[in-house]
Formats: structure tokens, C-alpha cells, sequence
């Protein structure tokens, strides 16, 4: 994946592909109701690259949810959107589309479709979850998953409905995600609620750096923090991290139908 990908990955909550063994019993992390977000919310974030001290505005990211019907069930269609700016789009032009369509009662995605074009770079992607059978179904055959698998998109849903507050700073959550045929164990580390401030304003946050295996792009370990919203909205707020050369920055800039008051914000841009 290149860059832009990435960062429409991270502000999933998933900010890589971590392959090492689950710390915890995976079951801890089946079994979330939702309690974050409602249909309608819309997010939207802007895409910083910083290099050689300098932040430069590279694109956005939209994530949108609708209620709709899927095989007789009633689900959530997610969509992730990723865009350079036109003023970036002759150093490398990103149009990218993700959709999660995720069961409303158990929280488990169902189907999975990418749609990447990255500076001349396609991928498309459809993944149906078989959750009877425990397989994922790819344009590259049939694969065995876990129970409790999210897709990119569905983790950030999924991961919202964290109960935080049943951890201490230090702790790590795991989870199982499927991508590119494969399924990753992947673990967040908790650190804790501090105040951060942001392009939109400030905030009091829940922190945690997610598990980062190093590649051409992003450094391995825990190198990346996100801050989360600390209200029962649980929105991805900044996310920062080096790379290879420079550094990226995320930052939450507008939001609409948020299931709860954005009870965190202490302090908006401009007031």
C-alpha cells in the first residue's frame, strides 16, 4: 500500500499489519453492541505530510454510514474515501474507495469491498464473510478466518465500542483483522486520557499507539498515537506517526449526527 493508503488505513484504527500472537484471550474482544455511532454520521479528516519541518495539506478521508438491507439482514454500509487535493495530485494522485457492510447485531462484517487507484496503482478487492462456515471468499479463492475477523474499515467501528475504561495504561487489546488473504493478530496499547489539541480544537482524548510491523513506508513497533474522542462518541481525532522520510498527520475537521454530544471538545478553532 502507498502512503495515502496507509493513512486511510490508520484512521480505521488499524495502522498496520501487527503478526505476532493475541496477548489476551481473543474472545475479550467478540461479542461489542454498539453503542458509539449511529446511521448518517459522517466524518471527515484531513491528510498533513510534514517533511523537513513543513506540514503540507496532501488530501482527505470521508467515512460515511447508511442502514440497508444485505441478504435479508439489516446492516451498516460503511464508507472510506481517501482523496489527494488537486494541488497534490501531480506528485501522486490517490482516489480510493473502501465499504464494510457490518451486522448490526453482532458487529461482524459481512462483506468487504476495495477500490484502490493510487498514482496509476488499481486494486479491486470483494471479500464475503461466511460466518457459518468461519471463511472469507476472495477474488483469490476461499480462506479459513476466525470467529471474531474484522475487515480495515469494520475495525474502526468495531474499536470505537471499546469499553477504555476497563484498562489501565499500559494494557494491550487484541484483535484479529483479514486483509490480502491473510489474517493478522494485531493489538492496540492503551496509555491513558490526556488533553489534545487539534486543527479542529481541543479535546480530552483516550490515547493508544497500535502495533506497527515496519515496511517501506512506516518504522515496526509502536511508533504511531492516536487520540480518540473521550465521550461515548469514541471518533478518531489526530493520529501521528514518522515514516520512512518525514512524518504524517491526521486530523479530524468536521463531523455531522454524532450518536452523542461531543462532550470531549473543550475548546473550538476560532472561539
Amino acid at each position: 500500500m502507498k502512503l495515502y493508503n496507509y493513512a486511510l488505513v490508520l484512521l480505521c484504527g488499524l495502522a498496520g499489519t501487527a503478526m505476532t500472537k493475541p496477548l489476551r484471550p481473543q474472545e475479550e474482544f467478540c461479542g461489542i453492541h454498539n453503542t458509539a455511532f449511529s446511521a448518517g454520521e459522517q466524518l471527515t479528516y484531513t491528510v498533513y505530510y510534514n517533511v523537513a519541518g513543513a506540514f503540507i495539506n496532501a488530501g482527505t478521508a470521508t467515512f460515511n454510514n447508511a442502514l440497508e438491507k444485505l441478504g435479508g439482514k439489516t446492516v451498516y454500509h460503511m464508507v472510506a474515501e481517501g482523496k489527494t487535493n488537486p494541488s497534490y495530485d501531480w506528485i501522486f494522485k490517490v482516489r480510493d474507495r473502501y465499504e464494510s457492510y457490518i451486522d448490526t447485531g453482532s458487529m461482524q462484517p459481512l462483506k468487504f469491498i476495495r477500490n484502490v487507484d493510487e498514482g496509476g496503482y488499481k486494486k479491486y478487492e470483494n471479500i464475503t464473510f461466511n460466518r457459518s462456515a468461519s471463511t472469507a471468499v476472495t477474488n483469490n479463492g476461499v480462506f479459513k478466518v476466525p470467529g471474531c475477523v474484522q475487515d480495515v474499515v469494520s475495525s474502526m467501528y468495531y474499536a470505537r465500542n471499546i469499553n477504555f475504561n476497563k484498562y489501565k495504561a499500559g494494557d494491550r487489546i487484541p484483535f484479529t483483522m483479514f486483509l490480502d488473504n491473510e489474517v493478522y493478530h494485531m493489538y492496540i496499547r492503551y496509555l491513558g486520557k490526556e488533553e489534545v489539541k487539534t486543527r479542529y480544537g481541543r479535546f480530552t482524548a483516550i490515547k493508544f499507539k497500535p502495533l506497527l510491523v515496519k515496511g517501506n513506508i512506516f518504522e515496526g513497533g509502536e511508533k504511531m498515537t492516536v487520540w480518540v474522542s473521550d465521550d461515548n462518541n469514541h471518533i478518531p481525532l489526530r493520529i501521528e506517526s514518522p515514516i520512512i522520510v518525514g512524518s504524517i498527520k491526521v486530523d479530524m475537521m468536521s463531523y455531522r449526527n454524532l450518536r452523542y454530544p461531543l462532550s470531549s471538545l473543550k475548546k473550538a478553532r476560532g472561539m
